[in-house]
């Protein structure tokens, strides 16, 4: 008896089946990590097709600012909402009912007018300008130039060389309008910027008029110098496709031809907005995505009436609470 209990002990009296058991614990915990370790070097795949995106939210990066008491001492108010839109294909591509512009009018009961140029960019092509691009007279900043001084004629003369009628009938919207009954300016263009190429920022000349930025500050200050009282709200572009070296379309938010991608662009847009305290509508997240895009848009870049009306709904609500 005292020879069998001996056995299966050792010298200090500590059982043999403890050590093993030890020693199986080890080998069990070093065979755990090295097969997690595996598992994350090789990454894991997980099914996302039972996901609805739609089920979660997106975070928009809507800023909103009131003017304060002081911009408004001596304007009369008549009565009225009027909103002017400053645009591109954004506002005149469609100019029906179905249009954005149409849609914010019956969404805010507004009078809304239409002063949009097809093709348009916000930033000039040339810095000084030339007849061989005569679109540089209709961009946001020669636009803003225009209304600062009171003089439309420049652009009146240019808009006969356009078979598009909607450059002379816009800019009459302009000539003819008493900018004192205007309450709201929206400044509403395109992703045309991004895809023309134009730079978005110049670091040695903030108010370049070349660049998306410079153009947009300094458009936006010589109107608030002229009509501190006129609440200025810029709505972002929305998310389109690009054409890439190789001639095939691409996300915007993935092809950056030097200049940025377009959430570059989205973000210049927001940093002047908080620099001049212009409010800031965010169309680009919570509109369209790659996964939607074609229950939205007509082609590369326009939209149609289902994400017009989007818009426009998002408007009137973050702005006028409707």
């Amino acid at each position: 008896m005292a020879g069998r209990n001996r056995d299966k002990r050792e010298g200090n009296g500590v059982p043999i089946w403890v050590h093993l058991l030890i020693i199986a614990l080890i080998i069990g915990v070093i065979a755990f990590v090295a097969i997690k370790l595996s598992i994350w070097n090789k990454g894991v795949t997980i099914d996302t097709s039972d996901v609805d995106a739609s089920e979660y939210d997106v975070e928009l990066l809507d800023q909103i600012f009131v003017l304060t008491e002081d911009k408004l001492e001596g304007h009369e108010d008549d009565g009225e909402e009027t909103i002017l839109v400053l645009g591109n294909d954004a506002v005149t591509y469609d100019s029906s009912d179905t249009g954005v512009c149409a849609q914010i009018a019956a969404k805010t009961g507004a009078n809304v007018i239409n002063a949009g140029f097809p093709s348009s960019n916000i930033s000039l092509k040339n810095a000084e300008y030339d007849d061989s691009y005569s679109l540089d007279r209709f961009s946001f900043y020669n636009v803003a130039s225009s209304i600062s001084e009171g003089d439309f004629s420049q652009m009146l003369e240019t808009a006969k060389g356009y078979d598009d009628y909607a450059y002379t009938l816009n800019t009459y919207n302009l000539a003819d309008l008493d900018f004192n009954k205007v309450d709201t300016l929206v400044i509403y263009y395109d992703a045309t910027d991004y895809i023309n190429l134009r730079p978005g920022m110049n670091p040695g000349n903030e108010a370049d008029s070349m660049t998306y930025m410079g153009a947009l500050d300094s458009g936006i200050k010589m109107i608030q110098e002229k009509y501190p009282f006129i609440r200025i709200v810029c709505m972002s572009f929305t998310f389109c496709y690009a054409y890439d070296t190789d001639g095939s379309l691409k996300n915007g938010d993935r092809v950056d031809f030097g200049n940025g991608k377009l959430t570059t662009y989205l973000q210049h847009m927001i940093d002047v907005c908080g620099d001049t305290g212009v409010s800031f509508v965010d169309n680009y997240y919570g509109t369209i995505d790659e996964g939607n895009s074609s229950e939205y848009m007509l082609d590369n870049i326009h939209v149609n009436q289902a994400c017009n009306e989007h818009i426009a709904a998002h408007f009137a609500e973050v702005i006028y609470g409707k």
